[in-house]
Formats: structure tokens, C-alpha cells, sequence
């Protein structure tokens, strides 16, 4: 499986002019390869931009995106690149999504397709990213 970053999705929503091209040809390019899918925290990002579950719930069905669940042990890598992130001068007050996206391809071993790729090369340099 590919996870799917929410920026990619919001691109795609949007229309975005600078970004919904390379968004949809890439995002394209990794269904013909493999399943793509999106786990709790980036169906939150997304949700957002919807006024109910119901119109999220039809606006991702084209995308066929498989919905996987968050492994405690992807919670556990969040807090520890939490930790390095506060060591390293963060200001947040508690783990960014980006943690838990990056944790959770860490862990499962799944590209991540994302256009968005300092904090991830950065706190898990070990996961394969699909980016600019």
C-alpha cells in the first residue's frame, strides 16, 4: 500500500493551480501500481474541507482509497520523533500529524505520496517518499 498524504487529496479536491497536476498524475501513476490508502489522522485532515462525513464519504469514493487503521506501535514512533523535534527547538505542545503519517508509513513499510516531504526526510529518513 501507498499512503496518501492529505495534501495530496486537498490538491485534488481543490483543483489546486500550482499542485493538482503533479498531485493527480502522480497519484495516478501509484493506483496502477498499488493500493492507496489513508489512515484516521488524514481523514481528519481532509474532513475539513467537507460539511458532512456524507459528502467526504462521496468525494473520496472515486479515489478508491483503502481506509487502514493507525498501529499503536506508528503512536509510539510519534512520540518519539516528537521528542527529537522538541530536543531540537520545536515549539509545538504536542505531536504534529505529520508524526503520525510518517510513524505509520515507518512501521507498515509504506511509501508515502506526499508533496510536503522536509518534516518526513527529517524524522523518518527511513520511508520511501513519492514527492517533488
Amino acid at each position: 500500500m501507498v499512503l496518501v498524504d492529505s495534501n495530496i487529496q486537498i490538491d485534488l479536491f481543490t483543483d489546486d493551480p500550482l499542485w493538482s497536476d503533479w498531485s493527480m498524475d502522480r497519484f495516478i501513476e501509484q493506483a496502477t501500481k498499488d493500493t492507496l490508502g489513508i489512515n484516521p489522522i488524514i481523514y481528519a485532515e481532509i474532513s475539513i474541507g467537507f460539511t458532512s462525513i456524507e459528502k467526504l464519504a462521496t468525494a473520496l469514493e472515486p479515489l478508491k482509497v483503502f481506509r487502514s487503521e493507525l498501529p499503536c506501535h506508528a503512536a509510539f514512533l510519534a512520540g518519539e520523533a516528537f521528542l527529537k523535534y522538541k530536543r531540537a527547538g520545536g515549539e509545538k505542545r504536542s505531536p504534529l500529524p505529520d508524526f503520525y503519517i510518517g510513524a505509520h508509513a515507518s512501521c507498515s513499510q509504506f511509501p508515502l505520496l506526499t508533496r510536503d516531504a522536509n518534516r518526513y526526510r527529517t524524522y523518518f529518513p527511513n520511508i520511501e517518499l513519492i514527492c517533488p
